[in-house]
Parts: structure tokens; sequence; C-alpha cells
């Protein structure tokens, strides 16, 4: 018997609704109907839950291949989870751009290194771009980091679309108007990210 019949069985054995049972276990009907479906299985703390409530043991609900699967998929998980996390914390250091002096100030003789606020060398529109890309950069970090602890897979992956997106444009925005240093940390933001991205597909 597969673990999904045994659930189920285990469920209607006990008269419960699946909503009932949900409740019991601190998940959604929709990861019950998803398990006893065989669409997929629970996390192992879930199925260490299941095996509590109805009082029998892991070995019970499900086979030894079964139980290598989920610890395989439980570590793919968590690799996914740290990486939308470090992602998002990647994004936030774009905050450095606000204070740190990285920006040439090409309207005097000697070139001056000052922070974004105090960049005056450019015009008034580019100078908002470029606080523009910074600001959305260190909020969608900020979002990432926020999402990364809740299972949303579809928010994670449009944040991180976002945010790759996001640095594409800092590096391009900064390199083109010869700010190099600024050009350089998103850079280096998208490359870490991407191959944080590849490393855990």
């Amino acid at each position: 018997m597969e673990f999904n019949e045994k659930l189920q069985k285990l469920r209607t054995k006990e008269n419960l609704t699946q909503e009932e049972l949900a409740e019991k276990l601190y998940v959604s009907r929709a990861a019950i109907s998803k398990w006893e479906s065989g669409r997929g299985y629970p996390s192992i703390d879930s199925l260490k839950a299941i095996a509590k409530y109805f009082n029998v043991t892991i070995d019970e609900l499900i086979g030894t291949e079964e139980i290598v699967d989920l610890a395989e998929q439980d570590i793919k998980d968590s690799n996914k989870k740290y990486t939308t996390l470090i992602c998002g914390i990647l994004d936030c250091l774009a905050v450095l751009l606000l204070f740190l002096p990285v920006f040439g100030n090409g309207g005097t003789a000697e070139t001056q290194s000052v922070t974004l606020f105090a960049l005056t060398g450019i015009s008034v529109w580019l100078k908002i771009t470029f606080i523009t890309v910074t600001i959305l950069s260190i909020l969608n970090g900020f979002s990432t980091v926020v999402v990364s602890s809740f299972d949303r897979p579809r928010w994670k992956r449009t944040l991180l679309l976002t945010g790759t997106a996001l640095s594409v444009i800092g590096t391009i925005l900064f390199i083109l108007a010869r700010q190099p240093y600024a050009g350089v940390l998103f850079l280096w933001i998208l490359v870490i990210k991407g191959i944080l991205v590849i490393k855990n597909k």
C-alpha cells in the first residue's frame, strides 16, 4: 500500500475530513489533498507529525526508498530556501551605494568620491534614476528575505527574477554613466546570485 492510500485510510478510520486533519497537523487542506492524491509527499517534519498523531511509526507510513527520496527533496527545498534568502541579502547590499563614497563627482577640476545623495556632477534625472534603481533593489531584497521563510514558490521566483533584472539594469546603468564602482557592486551581486541559482537548480 502506498503512502497516499495509508494516509487516506488512517484519516477515514478516525472519521476526519481533510480540513480537520489539516488543522490538527497545522498544514493546509490543499497539502492533505495533494498527499492523498499521490501528487507529493509531506516534509520530514510533517511526516513525524502524521506518525505521532495517528500513533504509528514512520516506517509504517512510508517505505525506505520513499524516505530517501523525501530526505533528498527536503535537502533540495532547504537549499532553494537558503538561495532565496542569500539572494535577498545580496540585493539589500545595494544600500551601501547610499552611504559609501563610491560615486565620482566629475563636476569639478578634480574628481571626488561622494555618496549617491551628495552626487552633483550629473543631471537631476540621472541622479533620480540612480536612486530609484538602488532603492528598488533594496526593497526587492528586503521582500525576498521576508518571503524566503514562506512556502510561496511563485513569489520567490518572481522576486528572484525581479532582483536579477534590477541587478542587470543597475550594472548597465552605472557602467554607461561612468560610475564604475557602483557598476561593479551591482555586477558582483548579479554574478554571485547567478552562481547560486544555477548551482541549486
